[in-house]
């Protein structure tokens, strides 16, 4: 299961991090959960297995190149 962008969500406390935690630890044995979003509580990273922090290089839309629909959106 992907729970994408879970991060921002708790972020601007649209649900709470309890709950996350909770809905995450009560799901079926053989399921898989992916969760994504900048600002991870660390609630979260304390029971995942794998935590990621991705960092900008580069980036076009410093040049001005904004958003596409199909692409980021």
């Amino acid at each position: 299961m992907v729970l994408d962008e879970l991060n921002i969500a708790l972020y601007f406390k649209l649900f709470t991090v309890e709950e996350a935690v909770k809905a995450i630890n009560n799901r079926a044995d053989n399921v898989e959960v992916v969760v994504t979003g900048r600002y991870a509580p660390q609630e979260i990273v304390n029971i995942a297995d794998l935590a990621t922090e991705m960092k900008e290089i580069k980036h076009y839309y410093t040049k001005g190149i904004e958003a596409r629909k199909g692409i980021e959106f």
